[in-house]
């Protein structure tokens, strides 16, 4: 899987994996985070996600990183803003009052380019990622974030039934990837609707790292 693979999803609108209201998880749950109003929130591999429009209107900040320039223009037509853009290294960075999106690779966004964010939302960046790649991006995030606190949605279900993405990603791994920074617990856990992608039974697992 590499990043060809994303774009041609966006290119061909074939984003089944976008939903069309915010996760009920994001809004149950989000508030167990504590976090002041004005506090920023990254969320990584966003796509044009409406849970951005969620966390606008409870008056949070966003930051985001997106590898795919399609989906970051229509996540601001639809907020009805209209961005300021530039380059800042080998990212494009969208712009408005409250929002700021990386464009390109989440392995080129530094610490330093990123700024600093109170907290980071994770609903469908390390489900949408192989298992090296897992690896890989874990340990970016608590560096440029400076481990921030964590919500984050992931799916449990037998991999050999469905490949992915959205890839199985069950609690043990979690726990390898990110035990030695933060205290980690489930906060919700559902059945998938018909089983993911009518294929395999599988969990909707909402874990809160702090």
């Amino acid at each position: 899987m590499d990043a060809e693979f994303w774009h041609d999803k966006w290119e061909k609108l074939e984003i089944g994996f976008h939903q069309d209201a915010a996760h009920d998880m994001l809004a149950a749950h989000f508030k167990e985070l504590a976090l002041p109003k004005e506090s920023r929130v990254f969320v990584p591999l966003c796509g044009k996600t409406l849970d951005i429009a969620w966390l606008l209107s409870q008056g949070y900040r966003v930051a985001g990183a997106e590898l795919s320039e399609i989906a970051i223009r229509q996540l601001f037509e639809e907020l009805e803003v209209t961005p300021a853009i530039s380059e800042v290294g080998d990212l494009v960075l969208y712009s408005a009052d409250g929002i700021d999106i990386f464009v390109g690779n989440i392995f080129d966004l530094s610490a330093g380019l990123l700024g600093p964010v109170d907290a980071i939302y994770d609903r469908a960046a390390l489900v949408a990622l192989p298992p090296e790649m897992r690896i890989k991006y874990t340990a970016h995030l608590r560096e440029i974030t400076n481990t921030a606190p964590q919500l984050m949605i992931s799916f449990d279900y037998d991999q050999s039934v469905q490949p992915g993405p959205p890839f199985s990603v069950p609690e043990g791994e979690i726990r390898r990837h990110y035990s030695a920074a933060y205290d980690i617990s489930l906060v919700e856990s559902t059945d998938v609707p018909g089983g993911l992608k009518g294929q395999a039974a599988a969990s909707e697992n909402c874990w809160l790292l702090r």
